[in-house]
């Protein structure tokens, strides 16, 4: 019995939640007291929102900090995150995507974006450039036009809410955008994916596409982006059982190559 295995058949996970970008850890603050309420510890730290391979490291060694087994859960951005960091931390035990990018190795967010061009964000995104000190290093920053946020990211949110959201957003690296995955986790971890039917920052043919690539299995919500805000009893209630079977039940994944995008 592997180590994976030793810990599958322990302890329920605590559910190690990863925002993504444009947000914050607090978009998961309706979420983590559904979980707590059945006793199932959760943590949602902030991700640097720096580099892929970076923002991976800092996430799998949050994991390998928990005394027990973990199950990833990435949001947007964040399942790029947990697709590299599921494969550093050797306590993780599953991986569950919230309208996430579930990666293959060698692929970027914007290789599924740009083939899945319905979606509004690219054209709602908008570039701050940074340089560090005379002659230093020049980073260019993004986010989402302020007015554009409510319809492109958070539809399903009271205008109110989608305005406060807009006002305190993340800004993530460009680069963090366009940098390969080193690896794939979900082809050795079990996968679950909350697929969001209104979201138009990952058009939900995309989400289809990578969860089906993924071998997860998918609930699918009527909801914007930011559903983990908007539906998070739902979404607890996907992650619940995720730690459930995650708990007691073997990884089990085809040897085939799973399908690629058409480009």
């Amino acid at each position: 019995m592997n180590a994976r295995e030793e810990l599958r058949n322990g302890s329920t996970p605590t559910v190690l939640l990863v925002h993504g970008a444009f947000e914050d850890a607090s978009s998961w603050s309706g979420v983590i007291p559904e979980l707590r309420s059945s006793d199932v510890d959760a943590i949602a730290p902030a991700t640097p929102l720096r580099g892929l391979a970076s923002d991976a490291r800092y996430i799998a060694s949050v994991a390998a900090e928990i005394d027990g087994p973990v199950m990833l859960v990435g949001h947007s951005y964040g399942g790029a995150v947990i697709s590299v960091a599921g494969s550093l931390a050797g306590n993780v035990v599953g991986l569950v995507y919230v309208s996430g990018f579930a990666l293959d190795e060698g692929e970027c967010v914007l290789d599924v974006s740009m083939r899945f061009p319905d979606s509004l964000l690219l054209e709602a995104l908008r570039p701050t450039v940074f340089t560090y000190g005379a002659g230093e290093a020049v980073v260019v920053e993004l986010h989402i036009d302020r007015e554009a946020f409510h319809r492109v990211f958070a539809a399903d949110l009271p205008l109110e809410a989608a305005i406060v959201a807009a006002g305190i957003q993340r800004r993530v690296s460009a680069s963090a955008l366009e940098e390969k995955a080193s690896t794939a986790a979900w082809r050795t971890c079990r996968c679950w994916y909350v697929l969001a039917g209104a979201d138009r920052v990952i058009q939900p043919e995309a989400q289809r596409f990578m969860a089906t690539r993924v071998a997860a299995q998918i609930a699918e919500l009527d909801g914007s982006h930011a559903i983990a805000i908007s539906q998070p009893l739902l979404v607890a209630e996907q992650i619940l059982a995720a730690t459930a079977s995650g708990r007691h039940q073997p990884v089990q994944k085809s040897n085939e190559s799973p399908p690629r995008a058409s480009k």
